[in-house]
């Protein structure tokens, strides 16, 4: 349902229209220029070309655990030149190892499954993205012509991967009597783990380039913008992100949604410490928030309970005695020597959270419980699924995320939502559990790290 669908806010959307997109890949005779390696086997189609080896050589190569201490160890912003070149650098030895992975990933699926038109057009934009940056692969940036125009490859690499979930959904759900549901789930919940951490990385670098432009001549770059120097964010993320905010933005739009498909507006009350503050990734917290009260509101509605309100309680974890320093102030780990003025944003806030909501929805049934995180399942009926046609059968979540056009999804309840949500959570240590008390209610506890590194 489109009615339903809402682009999440990023504060780097409005940046990718100064970086338009700029093929640099070039399309080749498949009859004339046969795969390297297509004595062995077919790789899925293309048109564009890289080596087998430069692909094999870089998915040889571990994948960087990445974490919040990263994105924000070069400074606050606006950036020196060296501590941007720094940030460019970073990214760059980051970026061509996680797109190869991904590639290697998907030449692993089932031939039938990967050249499917979605799933190939995937594995396209891929291979176009691992394009584009191989050319600084072999160089240090160390010029700011050099790291503007890497910009422009990172703002072309947020655009080009910006509808990647509907896409393999709608793939996956065409090849479904191809493969397994569990090793769809298995394969999405890898894809889009890695993805996340591809998009924050570069993403945090746009942001970063572009608060930092005063520190850049003027005469090279005619177009630089204030900065506020009072600003509580580092590229993308919010070093003093309130959830209680985030909770009350959400929780608008979804009775919103509410209001339109089923006539009431659910209420909801927060308590707990709604004035906790930490540093968190806004516009993750925004979508895991969003698709935990989609579920919360759906149920209570449905349950004929629309007058309870549902109960968000926010619990500040307490400060880790091993990340103070003797005086008792916060130390932000990873710390680097430089001309920026030193990062302390978390001296007076949580190094983490855990929210719970709480509904009266009447809970979840055992039939159902097992399958919450599962991509191929959702609670829709048949005539409210996107894209279903009665009759067809085929009510899964993936039906669900096909038809939201990228840019959300349906208010469907326990579908797609969930495991995604859980997956943003888990990513840097954090995490999703569901309590249900079946013919009762739901307690959904949300926990989320700040600034660290998550375990394993």
């Amino acid at each position: 349902m489109k009615l339903f669908s809402r682009p999440l806010r990023s504060s780097n959307r409005h940046l990718l229209s100064q970086y338009p997109s700029r093929p640099v890949y070039r399309t080749v005779s498949f009859a004339r220029h046969p795969s390297p390696s297509a004595h062995k086997w077919s790789h899925p189609p293309s048109s564009i070309t890289i080596a087998d080896d430069e692909v094999a050589n870089l998915a040889s190569q571990p994948l960087h655990a990445l974490s919040l201490a990263d994105l924000v160890k070069h400074g606050r912003p606006p950036l020196s030149t060296e501590a941007l070149f720094s940030s460019a650098n970073f990214t760059l030895s980051l970026l061509p190892i996680r797109l190869a992975h991904r590639i290697q990933a998907l030449r692993n699926l089932p031939f039938i499954v990967v050249s499917n038109p979605n799933i190939s057009k995937i594995y396209n934009n891929y291979l176009h993205s691992l394009s584009t940056l191989l050319p600084y692969n072999a160089k240090t940036i160390s010029t700011l012509e050099d790291e503007i125009r890497f910009t422009a490859v990172l703002a072309d690499l947020v655009e080009t991967h910006s509808h990647t979930i509907p896409t393999l959904a709608r793939g996956f759900l065409e090849c479904r009597r191809y493969i397994d549901p569990a090793e769809v789930t298995r394969f999405l919940d890898e894809h889009l783990r890695a993805r996340i951490g591809t998009r924050l990385i570069a993403e945090q670098h746009i942001a970063l380039h572009v608060s930092s432009q005063p520190h850049q001549d003027p005469k090279l770059n005619p177009h630089s913008i204030e900065v506020d120097r009072s600003s509580s964010y580092i590229g993308v993320i919010d070093t003093a992100l309130q959830p209680a905010a985030i909770i009350n933005s959400c929780g608008n739009f979804v009775s919103e949604i509410c209001e339109l498909k089923y006539g009431v507006r659910p209420t909801w009350v927060i308590d707990g410490e709604p004035a906790t503050t930490f540093a968190f990734v806004p516009v993750h917290l925004e979508y895991i928030v969003t698709e935990l009260l989609k579920n919360a509101f759906r149920a209570t509605v449905e349950s004929g309970r629309s007058h309870e309100p549902i109960v968000i309680t926010i619990a500040a974890e307490p400060e880790s005695t091993a990340d103070l320093d003797k005086k008792g102030v916060m130390v932000s780990p990873r710390a680097e020597e430089s001309d920026n003025p030193p990062i302390r944003p978390f001296e007076d806030s949580a190094p983490g959270v855990t929210i719970r909501i709480r509904d009266r929805g009447g809970g979840i049934s055992p039939e159902v419980l097992p399958n919450i995180w599962s991509y191929s399942f959702t609670t829709f009926s048949e005539d409210e699924l996107p894209g279903q046609t009665p009759g067809s059968g085929n009510m899964d979540a993936l039906n669900a995320i096909s038809g939201a056009s990228g840019e959300g999804s349906s208010i469907a309840g326990l579908g797609y939502g969930l495991p995604l949500g859980r997956a943003y959570a888990e990513y840097f240590g954090g995490g999703i559990a569901v309590q249900s008390l079946y013919g009762w209610g739901c307690d959904v506890y949300l926990r989320l790290k700040g600034l660290g590194r998550p375990k394993g």
